[in-house]
């Protein structure tokens, strides 16, 4: 080997064994909960709830000496309650504004990409849409289901109040900030819109990809079926960022928790919910 490409190739060795020796390189795993001790109180973002409820029964096994208790209650709530200290971190669905980072002095640690999709009843025959029909269905201009090709039945509209972040992804993205109509049902998680979907043959709503499963039924969205590999590639366009915030840098317990998902083992978790973990 010519020295150039040997030196090259050592340089290399040396840089990947500071890598893996370094404190940070293990401070992902369980071991980083090793002296902590106290409560970790987390709330916001309902999409957050699967990875967050594996990764503190995990830590609670490995350490008995931390508590992790875990609240939902959309996205703007994990803004205001990470704000005003009553949690540690917020939990929300999208990116923080400008106006929020300002206000209460946050930092936002992104660590999954989801993707938001229609959601129908699973008896329902329509199984493809397109972005306009969408908007006219939500906005109220198409109220039957015989205008998309279903069968002649009334169309129930179900979305999220303005707190939520698979909302604000949802209006944004896919209605382009377009009207909502006023008759629309309210529910409060991915998991109520599930329910009440599920159970409603004229329902259509919207929840994140990572809760889609047999109880409601995707649609194609303008010829794509939404999957998480495609909202990770780019095929399926209506995506968001999935972010734990804390007041100002993290330490502790917070600190320790916010490594461990952005870790080896966070990863797992994230991926057993039907996310794509960020690199």
């Amino acid at each position: 080997m010519p020295a150039t490409s040997l030196r090259r190739a050592l340089a290399l060795f040396a840089a990947t064994l500071c890598l893996l020796a370094s404190p940070s390189a293990f401070a992902a795993g369980l071991d980083a909960f090793k002296g902590l001790s106290g409560n970790l109180d987390i709330a916001g973002g309902t999409a957050h709830i699967p990875v967050m409820k594996d990764a503190a029964k995990a830590v609670m096994e490995a350490n008995p000496a931390v508590t992790v208790t875990i609240a939902a209650g959309g996205s703007g709530v994990g803004v205001q309650k990470v704000g005003e200290g009553l949690v540690a971190i917020g939990n929300t669905g999208r990116a923080l504004t400008e106006e929020e980072v300002a206000k209460y002095g946050l930092v936002s640690f992104p660590f999954a990409i989801d993707g938001v999709a229609v959601v129908v009843n699973p008896e329902n025959g329509v199984a493809a849409l397109t972005s306009q029909q969408v908007k006219d269905i939500f906005a109220g201009k198409i109220a039957n289901w015989k205008e998309v090709g279903g069968a002649d039945a009334a169309i129930i509209l179900y979305t999220r109040d303005e707190a939520s972040g698979t909302r604000e992804v949802f209006w944004e993205k896919l209605l382009k900030k377009g009207d909502v109509a006023a008759t629309a049902n309210v529910v409060a998680s991915n998991g109520a819109m599930k329910v009440a979907v599920g159970k409603d043959k004229g329902g259509v709503g919207y929840v994140s990809i990572g809760h889609l499963d047999a109880t409601v039924k995707a649609p194609a969205l303008d010829g794509v079926v939404p999957d998480q590999k495609k909202a990770s590639d780019g095929a399926y366009p209506v995506t968001r960022k999935l972010y734990m915030n804390t007041k100002g840098q993290p330490t502790g317990l917070a600190k320790a928790f916010i490594d461990y998902i952005l870790g080896p083992d966070g990863k797992g978790y994230i991926t057993a919910a039907g996310y794509i973990p960020l690199n």
